[in-house]
């Protein structure tokens, strides 16, 4: 028995109009992204210089406030009282208009109102990133 075939039938033509679509649109998204890619490029300008001129990309660097158990303050493993505390922070946010992040790491047994005024301390002189720290418990166990 012969088999018939039959040429130029609808199922058998590639559909050439989504193709094109297709196509156009990639050409345009590239067309764009490199016109918005040229406009991004810095200009050629030569800057002044300044002494106390800085990066803008670099980061404050952070202030660790450290709580014994007897609730004493330590920036570092300087002892300072929450006063100090306190301007350490105003000066922390004039220097660097609340950027510089604060950790607050705070012994187990502290009593938690030493924890609670740090972070008064913070909120009151506009610290904007800060955060108490913990340890991962060991597994299984306390």
């Amino acid at each position: 028995m012969a088999v018939k075939i039959r040429k130029g039938t609808e199922t058998m033509q590639i559909p050439v109009v989504p193709l094109v679509d297709t196509v156009f649109n990639l050409l345009i998204f590239f067309l764009v992204a490199t016109k918005v890619a040229e406009a991004e490029r810095e200009l050629p300008v030569v800057l002044p210089d300044a002494t106390e001129a800085q990066a803008i990309t670099v980061r404050p660097t952070e202030m660790i406030v450290n709580i014994d158990q007897q609730g004493s303050y330590f920036i570092g493993n300087q002892p300072v009282s929450l006063h100090d505390l306190n301007i350490a922070l105003k000066n922390a946010w004039v220097n660097n208009h609340g950027r510089t992040p604060v950790t607050i790491r705070a012994d187990k047994r502290a009593r938690w109102e030493f924890v609670v005024a740090a972070i008064n301390s913070c909120k009151k002189n506009k610290v904007r990133e800060y955060h108490v720290t913990t340890r991962e418990a060991p597994p299984g166990g306390k």
